[in-house]
């Protein structure tokens, strides 16, 4: 009984919001350091910092979807601030960080039709016979459908604070910060509120 208990406690959890937020931590940081005279430098740091956390991956060659998107992103960003002149990237200086947040709604909701991006946190904490369980596929469902609305509302926050400078801080900062707060959150509790209630 007690074994039964120790296979099956694991399942509990499916995923870990820590292993989430390393994925999202390069994209993070290209929002917070991103402006129209430091998108340059937001891109290459947040390419080493895609790198670094994706390394150990990378050596066994196993990525998650969201760390090589986020490394060909990043590295694409490098090299147009590189090959192509200032005057040339307006558009890209006005719309970075609109545009790495729509690409990550994208791609998480995107992965929905395929296999949820947070299911391959989640298979690194579960046994494998629960892989394919109904509780399982329902949780990383819904979890990665709420990164993906999250991402998307961040997407019309940081457009909306191209269209009104003045209020800026809140559509750049506040509103970006509150949701991603939510995220961990959500991540962090749904599994168990889920689990408990199909029990």
């Amino acid at each position: 009984m007690a074994q039964q208990t120790a296979t099956k406690a694991p399942a509990r959890k499916p995923v870990t919001t820590g292993g989430v937020f390393l994925s999202f931590a390069p994209w993070i940081i290209f929002g917070v350091v991103a402006s129209p005279s430091t998108w340059e430098y937001a891109a290459l740091a947040a390419l080493v910092a895609s790198i670094v956390l994706s390394g150990q991956d990378l050596l066994h060659g196993r990525l998650r979807v969201l760390d090589i998107t986020g490394i060909v992103f990043f590295a694409v960003l490098s090299v147009l601030a590189l090959a192509l002149e200032r005057a040339q990237l307006d558009w890209l200086e006005q719309y970075a960080q609109v545009i790495s947040n729509g690409l990550v709604a994208v791609v998480a909701l995107g992965s929905l039709f395929t296999d949820p991006f947070t299911a391959q946190y989640a298979r690194e904490q579960t046994p494998r016979e629960v892989w394919d369980s109904p509780v399982f596929r329902h949780i990383n469902r819904v979890l990665t459908a709420g990164w993906g609305a999250v991402f998307a509302l961040m997407t019309v926050s940081t457009w909306l604070a191209v269209r009104y400078p003045a209020r800026d801080d809140w559509f750049n900062w506040v509103i970006p910060i509150a949701l991603l707060v939510l995220a961990v959150k959500f991540t962090a509790r749904y599994p168990e509120s889920y689990k408990a209630r199909t029990t």
